[in-house]
């Protein structure tokens, strides 16, 4: 049962939790870490490891998306960034760590529009995605609603296996006066590929967007570490309560549809491990991950991390952060760690944290018992 609270006598608001202020709490059984299953499956598509690289250039590049392949996740490759602009996007990639102010300045924004005001060249998306293909991991690449119409065939041509259409908030239902809006249900049907959409804030967006035929709803609204949209639009939604809200659609359309399961994808807000498994226990059956892949030494943001809302031409609601690094990609996802803050070997403690607590497989640790315990970190 939802409860509002009243804010004034003429509005009235429902509390809504972020993943900080919940925590999962032991049961009477524990496990053995080693017999823990962190297995994903999607579709067709197999994974070791509920984890999906965000569509942002500060962590995804083509070998980074190959590198998290053979790690045993998905890596997703921005299809309107940087590696689709320019032959060559090393140097552009360098200016961007090298640009001399820190977080949130408007001499760096003002030069990543100028960077990212290059056109996409359809023939990079090709290219980028045919690299891919050619190491024999999973091809998946993203594109906004608003470019997906003009690309989309040049995606499908190039071979992609996981077609992920993301924006800040995706909606079934578009409206606008200006141009023809996407219309998602019949675009996903007339696919051969799965599609993952979102973000979804919540029960009845998600709804919605699975009766689309989507395999896959992201849910948040994507870069927790760089993302400036409160600030900027005064949009928020908590992601604990989020995801639980999604799940609850999850449930609810699987009853309506006759048993299709469509899965919930954190995304967003989820730097450290135990975020990871906050935001499983919440319901979602696999993390969209940013700042926290943008940390391994390989990423191509050099221990900068930044969205595609940094660099938006008319309202940049995003910022260029300086995050540094923790080590090897590896590492960061596999271990062994050698912080204790949760940012390596984030798989190791999702495992520790489900055998803690009793669980042998993702799907059961949706059902661990939860406690409302707001954390404020002393970092």
């Amino acid at each position: 049962m939802t409860y509002e609270i009243e804010i004034g006598r003429g509005k009235r608001g429902r509390r809504a939790y972020s993943l900080d202020d919940v925590a999962v709490v032991p049961s009477r059984r524990t496990r053995d870490p080693l017999d823990v299953s962190v297995n994903w499956q999607i579709d067709a598509y197999q994974f070791e490891m509920p984890v999906v690289a965000a569509p942002m250039d500060s962590a995804m590049s083509p070998a980074t998306a190959i590198a998290m392949g053979r790690l045993g996740g998905l890596g997703v490759l921005n299809l309107e960034g940087l590696w689709t602009r320019y032959e060559d996007p090393l140097p552009v990639l360098e200016e961007i760590a090298g640009l001399g102010a820190g977080n949130f300045s408007p001499a760096a924004t003002r030069r990543m529009q100028e960077l990212y005001d290059a056109p996409i060249q359809a023939d990079l998306i090709t290219s980028r995605l045919a690299e891919i293909r050619e190491a024999g991991v999973t091809v998946a690449g993203a594109l906004t609603p608003q470019r997906t119409q003009q690309f989309y065939k040049t995606v499908l041509a190039a071979g992609v296996d996981i077609f992920v259409i993301r924006g800040t908030t995706v909606s079934a239902e578009h409206v606008s006066k200006n141009e023809e809006p996407l219309d998602l249900k019949k675009f996903i049907y007339e696919l051969d590929v799965p599609v993952i959409v979102g973000g979804a804030a919540g029960y009845t967006p998600a709804l919605h967007l699975m009766r689309t035929g989507a395999a896959g709803v992201l849910v948040g609204f994507g870069g927790g570490a760089t993302t400036t949209t409160r600030r900027a639009l005064g949009i928020h939604s908590p992601l604990a309560s989020a995801i639980a809200d999604v799940a609850g659609a999850r449930r609810d359309y699987l009853d309506e549809s006759g048993g299709r399961y469509v899965h919930v994808i954190a995304d967003g807000g989820m730097g450290a491990s135990g975020d990871i498994v906050k935001a499983i226990a919440m319901g979602a059956d696999a993390v969209m991950l940013g700042s926290a892949l943008a940390r391994a030494e390989e990423a191509p943001g050099q221990g900068w991390h930044w969205g595609q809302e940094a660099h938006h031409h008319e309202l940049p609601r995003g910022d260029r952060v300086n995050i540094g690094t923790v080590g090897p990609l590896e590492e960061v996802l596999w271990g062994p760690s050698h912080h204790t803050d949760g940012t390596s070997n984030l798989i190791g403690a999702l495992r520790r944290a489900m055998a803690t607590t009793g669980y042998s497989d993702l799907k059961e640790f949706q059902r661990v018992e939860v406690v409302l315990s707001p954390y404020v970190s002393t970092d």
